[in-house]
Formats: C-alpha cells, sequence, structure tokens
C-alpha cells in the first residue's frame, strides 16, 4: 500500500443516486495510494444521498462533504475545484467504480513521462457481476497536449471525458466547467490541454463506466444541441488560436450532427435541429471525406448522406 506520496483530490458529484453511491465511495478509499482527500459533492439530493457522504464523512477522515441546492454536474464539480488543496485532481462519476490502482496507476504515468494529464483505460458495465479484475501493467503511450487534443476530436482512442485521468490541478487555476449545459467536458477540454505540455496514456483500465438507461446522455434530451453550440465555438477559436486543429474539430462536428439527427424524434418539434444537423453535414462532408484521419464510420455517413436526407434516415433511423 502506498501511505504516502502527492496528495490527490477526488471530486465525486452526487445527486440522487443513492443506489449506487456506496460502492463507488468503497472503491475510492480501497485505492493503493492512500494519500487522498475525497469531496462528496451533494448537489441537492433527494435520495438520501446526502445522508450518506455525512456516514462517509463519519467513517473516514479523508472525507469531506459539501452539501448545496441542486445546479448540475459543472456546478458540483466547480465547488470542489475550489477547495481542493491536491497537488493532482481525479473526477469519479457517483455511479461508477475505480480499480484499486486506479490513482496509482494513473500517478505512476505522469511520473514516468513527465506528463500533466494521465489518462487510463475503462470498461463499460451494466450489472458489477460482469465486473472483471483488471490487469496491471499495459502500454504506456505519450503525445503533445497538442497532439491529444488532435485525437480527441477525430475519436482516435481518446475521448474527452473528465472521468479515469488524473490532472495536475493548477491546469485548472481560473478555469471553471460551464453551468447549466450538456456536454461540459467537451467544453473544457481545450482550454484545459491548452495549458498543458505532455498527456501519458496507459491500456490498464483503471474505470469501470456504469451504463444506465435513463442517465442523462442513455435518453435524448433537447440539451443534447449543447454540443453543436460547443463545437461551433471551437471551430471559431482554434480556427484562430491553432488552425491545424480545425480539420479534426469539424470531424467531431461532423460526428455530432450525424448522432443528434438519427436520435432526435421525427417530429416537427425538432425540424429546426434537423435542418441545422444537415446543414452542418452538407458544408462538412466534402473535405471530411477527402481527410484520411476522418473515422470509417463518419465516411459511411457521408457516403449516405448524398443520397439525400429521406434517404439517408430511411437508411440509419430506427
Amino acid at each position: 500500500m502506498n501511505n504516502g506520496g502527492l496528495l490527490v483530490s477526488v471530486i465525486v458529484p452526487v445527486y440522487n443516486v443513492a443506489p449506487y453511491l456506496t460502492r463507488c465511495v468503497q472503491s475510492i478509499v480501497d485505492q493503493t495510494h492512500c494519500n487522498l482527500e475525497i469531496w462528496l459533492v451533494d448537489d441537492g439530493s433527494t435520495d438520501g444521498g446526502g445522508d450518506l457522504c455525512d456516514e462517509w464523512a463519519a467513517r473516514d477522515g479523508r472525507i469531506r462533504v459539501i452539501h448545496q441546492p441542486n445546479a448540475g454536474l459543472s456546478a458540483a464539480r466547480n465547488a470542489a475545484l475550489h477547495r481542493i488543496s491536491g497537488t493532482l485532481v481525479t473526477m469519479v462519476d457517483s455511479d461508477d467504480l475505480l480499480t484499486p490502482r486506479c490513482v496509482q496507476t494513473l500517478l505512476q504515468a505522469m511520473q514516468a513521462t513527465g506528463a500533466d494529464i494521465a489518462v487510463g483505460a475503462h470498461r463499460d458495465f451494466t450489472d458489477e457481476s460482469d465486473i472483471r479484475t483488471a490487469k496491471p501493467g499495459g502500454r504506456l503511450r505519450c503525445y503533445t497536449a497538442h497532439d491529444a487534443l488532435r485525437r480527441i476530436f477525430y475519436q482516435h482512442h481518446l475521448t474527452h471525458s473528465a472521468w479515469g485521468r488524473l490532472y495536475k490541478t493548477s491546469l485548472f487555476s481560473n478555469l471553471d466547467y460551464p453551468e447549466g449545459m450538456l456536454y461540459e467536458d467537451l467544453a473544457v477540454i481545450y482550454p484545459l490541454l491548452r495549458r498543458a505540455r505532455r498527456v501519458a496514456v496507459t491500456d490498464e483500465v483503471v474505470y469501470h463506466y456504469r451504463q444506465r438507461p435513463t442517465s442523462i446522455l442513455g435518453t435524448f434530451n433537447p440539451r443534447r444541441e449543447d454540443v453543436l453550440n460547443i463545437l461551433h465555438d471551437l471551430e471559431r477559436t482554434v480556427a484562430d488560436e491553432q488552425p491545424d486543429l480545425l480539420p479534426a474539430v469539424r470531424s467531431r462536428l461532423l460526428s455530432a450532427s450525424f448522432n443528434i439527427l438519427l436520435l432526435s424524434p421525427s417530429t416537427t418539434d425538432y425540424q429546426s435541429l434537423h435542418n441545422r444537423c444537415w446543414a452542418n453535414i452538407r458544408r462538412l462532408r466534402g473535405a471530411c471525406f477527402t481527410d484520411r484521419r476522418v473515422r470509417l464510420k463518419n465516411k459511411l455517413g457521408i457516403l449516405a448522406s448524398l443520397l439525400g436526407r429521406r434517404t439517408f434516415l430511411s437508411l440509419f433511423k430506427h
């Protein structure tokens, strides 16, 4: 057990996940890297989750609890980010589970490469009985932050998710998650990595992500349009600051437009959203089709889109 080393802050937003919270927190307190401060942010839970947070704080002196009126995931993360004292920080969703070596593995990856962010592999699960013990070790790679951004936007191996990674806390100085929107992780990833130099990536599974059909992104929500707003803003930003990233951002915008067009209901209420997605597809498909980095799934969608919107939807929409 590693009882010393750098202090790592763990941020866990909590909102109406009482059935899963105990297992989540247990996976954090059982980390082989023990020098932790664990922030449980009760974001106005109405299912007794706030009381569970207090019970855990009474059992483990490393746990601190923030109670606040419901304000959303971003506000909960920000509340803790403004209070943490760890040199490093990691985010955990309150229905997910860490492997016992999660923090240790990510910390070692940072130390071995001099990276500012370390990213681990994850596995999805629906039932905890399906979770297999993760094997230690695996390939360790290191990318420049610029290359990591390119891979994230092209959706090559890296994602924009906040969880399953370890950050230098200094990267979040004067940087908050935008409140009141979905895809807040995507909105933060560009300014976050602009402050970083290197990103370490390990193939070791460090995080178990629970798939719940009732989760925010498990059902269609009109707020999914936030991803289009974020990516349109990123288009303008990278055009000025890092124009070589523009094709990657446009590939991500094309992917989001396909996704929303296919997931949103075929009703007049969503006509303007459908029109917006289709306009993006028509604008971006030419350049994206000739871009060798754009993933095959997008290129197949481009080919189908050339047959027209009605035919495209009849082929893919269920």
